[in-house]
């Protein structure tokens, strides 16, 4: 599967963005998807993860209560919607693909879309 990260770009701290991550081939509903950020310097992280039916999340404990992960699988599409943003989140967003559920090490995921970035001022 390939998939195409959008929807990054400059917010004010407390504002909100959505990510999404389109997915090519008919067997998108096969894949658990998750997201990653990676700030400057640092290294990939788990944000959150979804299953395949779109009926089980998960997040990391930075982000819960504030990112949503969400899945329309008749639109091969998954997405991050993010509130209340802090200068914190500010990073480069990955969405990654798995037949598997429950992974939160980029090392699991064996698909990945090119990253977009979440830039978030103070």
């Amino acid at each position: 599967v390939q998939l195409q990260a959008s929807g990054g770009g400059l917010v004010q701290a407390g504002g909100s963005l959505r990510l999404s991550c389109a997915a090519s081939g008919r067997t998108f509903r096969s894949y658990a998807m998750g997201w990653f950020r990676q700030a400057p310097g640092k290294e990939r992280e788990f944000v959150a993860a979804i299953n395949h039916g779109g009926t089980i999340t998960d997040y990391a404990d930075s982000v819960k209560g504030r990112f949503t992960i969400s899945r329309d699988n008749a639109k091969n599409t998954v997405y991050l919607q993010m509130n209340s943003l802090k200068p914190e989140d500010t990073a480069v967003y990955y969405c990654a693909g798995d037949s598997r559920f429950g992974l939160v090490a980029p090392g699991d995921y064996d698909y990945w879309g090119q990253g977009t970035l979440v830039t978030v001022s103070s």
